[in-house]
């Protein structure tokens, strides 16, 4: 057994955000085509990481007793976000890994910080690649993915949180075009909660426990 294991906290998205997923990810296999492109499916799931964290595998039971505890004060109808855009990272020479950028409401930022806390006494720093879920599809994790986690907190949490649903990948060249098109926004809510253990570019890859719907 791995002595940590890379979570996600994510909120499940509702049918809505979902289709719209869906739709962008198609979008992005015409630009990256399958093996190096990845469709949204059972290891590629639409969400919305809340935390992202190393976390002693030994302590799993813990966590997820922590996480109900914080879920069960929840009321996931109040869990609103908007979406406002696309964006991406470079995660290859030429490609990027894009996303759904979403605005967050309150509710979903005080969410965030009370996983913070309770969580913080089985987190843990120096996480590896065997951490993380493999597939012969994916069998390796890059450095950009290890690094992520890693500073999760604080660099992409609180203020500095930028809510997102991974779509997919697409040359540098497509994300261009695709990143100045006009959006609509959408507003839309959690339909469940669940805990998944994150493969390569941060997807949720493995689910570990869920909440809700």
């Amino acid at each position: 057994m791995n002595d940590l294991m890379a979570v996600d906290i994510l909120l499940n998205p509702d049918a809505s955000m979902i289709a719209l997923a869906k739709e962008v990810n198609a979008r992005m296999l015409t630009s990256v085509p399958a093996p190096t492109g990845f469709a949204l499916d059972e290891h590629h799931q639409p969400h919305i990481t809340t935390l992202q964290r190393y976390v002693r595998t030994a302590a799993l039971d813990q966590v997820y007793a922590a996480i109900d505890n914080v879920v069960g004060s929840v009321d996931l109808s109040t869990l609103k976000l908007t979406t406002h855009g696309i964006a991406h990272m470079e995660v290859q020479p030429s490609i990027g890994l894009a996303a759904v950028v979403v605005r967050p409401g309150p509710e979903v930022l005080d969410f965030q910080a009370r996983l913070i806390e309770a969580l913080h006494p089985y987190t843990e720093s120096g996480g590896t690649a065997d951490a993380y879920f493999r597939t012969d599809a994916e069998p390796d994790i890059n450095a950009p993915t290890l690094t992520y986690i890693e500073n999760y907190v604080p660099q992409h949490s609180g203020d500095h949180y930028l809510p997102h649903i991974t779509v997919g990948l697409a040359t540098l060249a497509d994300l261009e075009t695709i990143e100045a098109e006009p959006v609509t926004p959408l507003t839309f809510s959690a339909s469940g909660i669940s805990t998944d253990q994150l493969g390569n570019n941060g997807t949720a890859a493995k689910e570990l426990k869920s909440w809700g719907a």
